[in-house]
């Protein structure tokens, strides 16, 4: 897998007062046409040649700190999230390992399965509780405000063949999958069968939505996951109203009212 492009600073970034630009964001590329991006098709091919499978190679998440012992700055929702450090490298290797593990679907008329992957090194530095992380978004996916309202789809997680992929990676890494969109690793992105999210928003989130950060994150899984089933973007639609889920909530919101929800 080739390594993705690095930030010319240094390797991490503390948060607290830190902000990274935003860039523009249009269009929904395949993982055809992301050329050099780091990729994952199957859990085998998250490996080298002679390597166990990726997901049999996954290192074990760290355990998750009670509620008397949180991280500084972090909450009990930001553990429930897989978040264990403030801390947000800016790159890491770029190897993608396939969360184990698998859940059934609630009932519904049609069943969509979901794999999960992580930057290894995000699990590595001791950054992400990946089960935690997985267990999280798919609780968002089946919620009923979600793209599954009145039974019409729900989401299997399953670490086999999957119709939909659910990425999270560090800054440049999540550029490098976008590609060839510019999201300068602040922005998350649909690349083919695939939401990719940085970790960067994933423990930032974005100031419209203060501090609800499991609000914001509850709206970028179902973002990207509507892109993947082939929902567009839609207007903000001005102050004082709900944004839709589909708005750029991210580059924000100028006074719309934070939505994580298709179906709110």
């Amino acid at each position: 897998m080739a390594a993705p492009h690095r930030f010319p600073a240094r390797r991490a970034l503390l948060l607290g007062g830190v902000g990274l630009a935003l860039a523009g964001c249009t269009g929904t590329p395949t993982a055809a046409s992301t050329p050099g991006a780091p990729t994952t098709t199957t859990p085998r091919a998250t490996t080298p040649a002679g390597a166990t499978s990726a997901a049999a190679a996954a290192p074990t998440s760290p355990a998750a700190p009670t509620t008397s012992a949180l991280p500084p700055g972090l909450t009990q929702a930001d553990v429930d999230a897989g978040v264990l450090r403030r801390e947000v490298p800016r790159s890491g290797g770029g190897a993608l390992v396939v969360v184990p593990g698998s859940s059934p679907a609630p009932p519904s008329a049609r069943v969509r399965t979901v794999r999960v992957e992580v930057e290894r090194d995000l699990l590595d530095a001791g950054l992400l509780d990946a089960t935690a992380f997985a267990d999280f978004a798919l609780g968002v996916l089946n919620d009923p405000r979600s793209w599954g309202a009145g039974g019409t789809t729900s989401f299997a997680r399953t670490d086999g063949e999957a119709q939909v992929r659910l990425v999270l990676a560090t800054p440049d890494t999540s550029a490098a999958l976008c590609r060839p969109l510019r999201t300068m690793g602040t922005l998350s992105c649909r690349s083919g069968d695939a939401a990719v999210l940085t970790w960067y928003r994933w423990v930032e989130a974005i100031p419209d939505y203060g501090e609800d950060r499991t609000g914001y994150r509850q709206y970028v899984v179902n973002h990207e996951i509507g892109h993947v089933l082939g929902h567009g973007h839609e207007p903000n639609p001005g102050p004082g109203r709900l944004a839709p889920v589909m708005a750029q909530q991210t580059k924000g919101l100028r006074g719309a009212l934070p939505n994580p929800w298709p179906n709110p």
